[in-house]
């Protein structure tokens, strides 16, 4: 307890008895516990265990057989279908509800066509819908590894 050295009239100068607690010492050691609790935790450590599949260093070339399928679409509904990319390319500019009959004539095996890598470019004018219509053509085909491909913007 402390002392309360005036009174509450002007008359009475005895020191009487403060019943206010004194929170400075209990503040201190909190602050005190608070630093040695801070240091002696330890860091915290993730150590969650991921199954990642192996990477293989040296991976194989790629076959320069293997030439991935490119379906390009215009703004005017048009898809040219195309076996690689370039002056190699082999393929032809179809309507977009011949699609899968195109692709089909590329690719007669259905196990091909299951494992062709395949890529979508569209005009920047073609809408979504058009994009989901070609992706659903594709889906009908039976190509299963389908890809888009955008173009690098300078960020503006």
């Amino acid at each position: 307890m402390a002392v309360s050295l005036g009174g509450h009239s002007a008359g009475n100068k005895a020191p009487s008895q403060n019943s206010d607690i004194n929170v400075t010492p209990f503040i201190d050691i909190m602050l005190v516990l608070l630093i040695i609790f801070m240091v002696a935790m330890p860091p915290p450590t993730v150590n969650n265990n991921i199954n990642m599949p192996p990477q293989n260093p040296n991976p194989p070339p790629p076959d320069p057989n293997n030439k991935p399928l490119f379906l390009s679409l215009s703004d005017d509904g048009q898809v040219t279908v195309s076996l690689g990319i370039g002056d190699d390319a082999t393929g032809s500019k179809v309507p977009l509800d011949q699609v899968p009959s195109a692709v089909m004539a590329l690719m007669p095996s259905a196990e091909d066509r299951a494992t062709k890598e395949t890529f979508i470019r569209a005009d920047f004018e073609v809408p979504y819908n058009g994009v989901m219509i070609l992706l659903n053509k594709l889906r009908d085909a039976g190509l299963k590894k389908i890809g888009l491909v955008g173009e690098a913007t300078s960020g503006e």
